[in-house]
């Protein structure tokens, strides 16, 4: 039993919806290189994920390293990879290297604070949601 898609302008390809992840913009990453807010920044946002930026204090989820917290030094999109500060383990010449961290293992704890126009982005949608909750309650009182 298969069922139909919603929309045939998008594909449902496994080949094809791996290819435009893995191929994606700068741009598109930083939308799919997004964490999880924890509850009080869910609650106070209305968002339940936000893209992870340098400066964003966060906890891992996931991993040996699950319920530490750290702050968030480099987001490299082309790798996929967020480095966290005081993560880091050493290789056998005594050299020191950080650990990259998959963004969908993170908890965002506190959000950079240097960054207005994100929060702004932020308040902006609740805002917006808030409207339209508005307009639908008007409509089923008619």
């Amino acid at each position: 039993f298969v069922e139909m898609k919603y929309n045939p302008a998008v594909t449902s390809s496994r080949r094809k919806c791996r290819r435009a992840h893995f191929a994606a913009p700068s741009h598109i990453r930083y939308r799919l290189m997004s964490a999880t807010l924890a509850k009080d920044l869910r609650a106070k946002h209305g968002k339940r994920s936000v893209p992870v930026r340098k400066g964003d204090e966060v906890k891992i989820m996931r991993g040996d390293r699950k319920g530490q917290k750290g702050k968030v030094t480099v987001v490299y999109r082309k790798k996929w990879a967020v480095y966290i500060e005081k993560q880091e383990e050493q290789k056998a010449n005594g050299q020191n290297y950080q650990i990259p961290f998959a963004a969908s293992n993170l908890m965002i704890t506190k959000l950079h604070p240097g960054a207005k126009s994100r929060l702004k982005h932020i308040d902006l949608s609740l805002k917006q949601k808030e409207v339209a909750k508005a307009k639908g309650k008007g409509q089923g009182a008619d």
